[in-house]
């Protein structure tokens, strides 16, 4: 193969060493010469490998590592007046039977030098930021969720059945009804009193549901839960400043997304940090929908498809999208629903996994378009389907369909 890189490097990291393969002309130069390294991951010896890399003139640097282990190596060298790369593992495995970190650096540097490699999105500092806080965001939503689960799971151990009357069991006023019990009121007219708005209807019910065997025990546990409640809503109140902070350059587009059916402000926020706003980095909106694993995967052998599932991708956009989805295909008078419908027919009743994942790749590539081109969303409307619906085709397929049922059909227009 023809050589496009002349001075290359490869780095296959590991947790504590990196193993590093320089490649460059031999000097008789018709060979290729190359030297081997070994370096710690320490930042003095990345500084090392640094300048070895700048001493040997490498303008090319790719890197295959799993996990978060090629962080610190790309922050140190990303001061080399050299491009980055760094690779998915899975696409540049290593030639069977040669598996060695030394083989590995080596395999590396020659795809490399040959123009094979292709490499991950690596988003911006501030992209990245972002990118830990939304994340880190989410999961705390979701260990909020656990925790007042627990609660609900303790609350039911005492035959207090408050979440089968109110909507939300940490909500005003039954957070105030909790906080009686654990006080040690047991009164249930005082406790169901406590009821406010769209409670008040069902006080008859609260006082049949707040009767129980809530103990000191329960007190305690329910103490200690309301507790991390709170602390979990702290956090993620001081998160979300943050994330308003550092989404502020970016309110034009975050504006343009929440003009997409389905698309909140959180939503905005994560396509953002997980994609950033610079559409270039993606040729498509097809190479984006594949990045994130929002398409079909493609697995044909002699002729047969083996199977459609799709690729992990990114799975923070991913769910975040799903979510966009379900929401989107509630809404009224809107393309992204009447396309959901579409889907759910094709599908059935047990495919409407398949049919939100569907509508969420075409969120996607709306998403591409919005961003690529700087606009807002143009509504297609709940139309747009029948507006392409040859009327005259689709009352033949149904004449033939109940003539293969043994039914003579006349067709007569109405007045």
């Amino acid at each position: 193969m023809d050589v496009i890189v002349d001075r290359c490097a490869a780095l296959d990291v590991h947790k504590d060493t990196v193993m590093a393969c320089v490649r460059k002309p031999g000097p008789s130069g018709k060979r290729r010469a190359q030297e081997v390294r070994e370096f710690r991951t320490w930042t003095a010896s990345l500084r090392e490998l640094r300048d070895w890399l700048a001493a040997e003139g490498v303008s090319q640097v790719a890197m295959e590592a799993t996990g978060v282990y090629w962080k610190p190596v790309w922050h140190v060298l990303v001061e080399l007046d050299a491009g980055l790369m760094l690779c998915n593992a899975h696409h540049v495995k290593n030639l069977p039977g040669r598996k060695t970190d030394v083989a590995d650096a080596v395999w590396l540097c020659q795809l490399l030098e040959c123009g094979l490699l292709r490499g991950s999105f690596v988003p911006p500092t501030e992209i990245a930021e972002l990118r830990d806080l939304t994340r880190y965001r989410t999961k705390l939503v979701q260990d909020r969720a656990r925790e007042t689960q627990r609660l609900q799971k303790l609350l039911e151990d005492a035959n207090i059945k408050l979440d089968s009357v109110a909507t939300d069991v940490l909500g005003k006023g039954a957070r105030r009804m909790i906080e009686a019990l654990i006080a040690g009121e047991r009164d249930v007219e005082t406790m169901a009193d406590m009821a406010m708005t769209r409670m008040r209807p069902k006080i008859v019910d609260l006082r049949l549901a707040l009767e129980g065997r809530f103990t000191g025990h329960h007190a305690l546990m329910a103490t200690l839960h309301l507790r991390h409640v709170d602390e979990l809503t702290e956090l993620i109140d001081q998160i979300e400043e943050e994330v308003d902070r550092r989404t502020a350059p970016f309110a034009d587009e975050a504006r343009r997304l929440q003009t997409i059916p389905g698309i909140g402000k959180r939503t905005a926020e994560v396509i953002i940090a997980e994609i950033g706003v610079d559409m270039s980095r993606f040729p498509t909106a097809g190479h984006l929908a594949s990045w994130a694993g929002l398409c079909p995967g493609n697995h044909e052998s002699a002729g047969k498809r083996r199977s459609g599932r799709a690729r992990k991708g990114n799975a923070a956009l991913r769910t975040a999208l799903c979510e966009a989805a379900w929401s989107a295909a509630r809404t009224r008078n809107t393309y992204l629903a009447a396309l959901f419908r579409r889907f759910s027919r094709r599908f059935g009743k047990k495919g409407e996994g398949k049919a939100i994942f569907a509508v969420a790749h075409t969120m996607l590539v709306i998403v591409w378009h919005v961003l690529h081109d700087e606009v807002d969303y143009d509504e297609l409307g709940a139309d747009y389907f029948d507006r392409f619906t040859d009327n005259e085709a689709h009352a033949r397929r149904l004449v033939r369909q109940l003539e293969q049922l043994g039914h003579r059909v006349t067709l007569e227009p109405a007045a």
